[in-house]
């Protein structure tokens, strides 16, 4: 029982520990890509926001013009007032009903005057209304052209690791179906809060492979048994396993304890 008990810890490890390492395959792309999708994302969001202010002062000078056609079809409607008058005033029979004609002329007349400031008020809006157009037109045209430099060497990149990338996100949903909900949690909490992406850390040289803390060599044991899942104690990151040195490093630490032990002898000889 106990050994079944192993191996389904044992299992639990190696899965954790092949999404850990197929995520950081994925990191390790995204690294080559940089910053490139965000900047691509920011300029498409930037040209969105220069589109609609564009399209906003573009409405504003149709709202101009349009402002502009109603008061010069006002003085046309005053002129053809003025008109009427006019002829009325040459059949008027007294003086009251001449003055009567003479203040609607005078009325239409100044409709008109207004109507003519109106006019040059709202041309000089329209056009500095049209210098900004300009301004947004050509801030408009730099930023696709930036965009577009962007999204071809994005492409660029993307087509050299987009073949990885696929396999990588294949094995990735395996191993999101190999691994339990509960231990997936707790690794998606780590790699969330793990600067370098690190969630399944191997012990190397005594120390966290995420960390670098010292592990002792007891918890070292616990950890090579695979009878529980065993975390860091600093930085919380799940310890999969235990890599041995390499013969070279051991080679060289055995190398280490006989020059201590050589140097103790010779000290207490000289004693």
């Amino acid at each position: 029982m106990a050994t079944a008990t192993e191996t389904t810890i044992a299992q639990k490890l190696e899965a954790l520990m092949k999404l850990q390492n197929i995520d950081s395959a994925l990191d390790n792309i995204k690294k080559v890509r940089g910053d490139l999708p965000e900047e691509v994302r920011d300029l498409e969001d930037e040209i969105a926001g220069l589109e609609t202010r564009l399209a906003k002062f573009q409405s504003e000078v149709e709202n101009f013009n349009t402002q502009i056609n109603n008061y010069r079809n006002s003085k046309k409607d005053s002129e053809k007032l003025i008109a009427k008058y006019k002829e009325q005033q040459m059949n008027v029979r007294n003086n009251r009903e001449f003055d009567a004609v003479s203040k609607e002329i005078e009325l239409q007349g100044l409709e008109m005057e207004i109507a003519d400031k109106r006019i040059k008020e709202i041309d000089i809006k329209v056009l500095n209304k049209n210098d900004e157009i300009g301004g947004v037109e050509s801030n408009l045209f730099e930023r696709n052209k930036d965009l577009e430099l962007k999204k071809k060497e994005l492409e660029v990149i993307i087509a050299e690791s987009e073949e990885d990338e696929q396999k990588l996100l294949k094995d990735r949903e395996k191993a999101l179906k190999a691994t339990e909900e509960r231990l997936l949690k707790s690794y998606t909490k780590l790699r969330d809060n793990a600067r370098n992406g690190l969630a399944v850390v191997m012990v190397s040289r005594g120390a966290c492979g995420g960390c670098f803390s010292s592990v002792p060599p007891q918890r070292q044991t616990d950890i090579k048994d695979k009878k529980k899942i065993i975390v860091c104690e600093h930085c919380g990151r799940i310890l999969a396993g235990v890599t041995d040195p390499q013969p070279g490093e051991v080679k060289e630490k055995k190398t280490r304890a006989t020059k201590v032990s050589a140097a103790a002898a010779a000290a207490a000889t000289a004693e």
